[in-house]
């Protein structure tokens, strides 16, 4: 569907959001934007993490920006959409990566404060963020947003119901959104990365092997070409481990 995948795009003089940057998928994503040429804002909770990646990013002749930022945050959002309206007037990329597992365990034994916190990053964060950075990339000659799914969301394992729920809903938001902006230059798409080498991955499954799994760094380089110019592919999902477009469900 794409003859751009694999490739590593020109992003110079772009500027990127990447949400989750202090480590995992989204560290080493914002590492591969900015070796493209792309300015990164990076956000993220962990302020260590977020001054290594600027670390490793400058030292490679790299520019990124940092901004300290919990997902709850939702009123930090909407600023954070201001301050690049601000700043530099557009957003190229979105890199909606941030997100939380929760428990694994059988629906009726999720605590409710559990429940509302995958729903709150994994859902209405991302809404905020949409809708935040939404007239941004259509500032932008060609906006690239990069929602970042799971399978979960169409398997629906057993015991991972919230989380396989909030990604449901995140891929039906991008879908409607990817509708919605079809006639412009922007291009929305959901990304499953499938089992990868990371802190959450650990976490509900910690009794395999690690080493097993791809770094996150290589699914990060699978990824970059979702974040082309040249990317006219809308409303689908990526399986970035498999290499290819997935068709979801179009509108009736």
């Amino acid at each position: 569907m794409s003859d751009l995948i694999g490739t590593s795009p020109d992003l110079t003089g772009r500027v990127t959001l990447v949400t989750g940057a202090s480590r995992g998928i989204g560290y080493f994503l914002a590492k591969e934007l900015a070796g493209c040429g792309a300015h990164v804002v990076a956000v993220a909770r962990t302020v260590g993490g977020l001054e290594e990646l600027d670390d490793e990013i400058k030292g490679a002749g790299g520019s990124a920006t940092l901004v300290p930022l919990d997902l709850t945050d939702m009123a930090g959002i909407d600023r954070l959409g201001g301050a690049i309206h601000e700043r530099w007037g557009k957003l190229d990329v979105l890199v909606a990566n941030a997100g939380v597992l929760g428990t694994i365990s059988p629906i009726g034994h999720v605590e409710a404060k559990v429940f509302e916190k995958v729903m709150a990053v994994n859902v209405t964060s991302q809404w905020r963020l949409i809708r935040s950075v939404d007239p941004l990339l259509r500032l932008s000659d060609a906006g690239r947003a990069i929602l970042m799914s799971s399978g979960a969301a169409s398997s629906a394992k057993a015991y991972w119901g919230p989380y396989a729920a909030s990604k449901a809903a995140l891929e039906a938001l991008g879908r409607s959104w990817a509708h919605e902006t079809q006639n412009m230059s922007v291009r929305v798409n959901m990304v499953n990365p499938g089992a990868t080498r990371t802190a959450m991955r650990a976490q509900a499954m910690p009794g395999e092997d690690p080493n097993t799994l791809p770094h996150p760094s290589e699914i990060a380089r699978r990824l970059l070409f979702l974040a082309s110019p040249d990317l006219q592919v809308t409303g689908k999902r990526f399986e970035a481990q498999e290499q290819h477009f997935v068709d979801l469900p179009a509108p009736g």
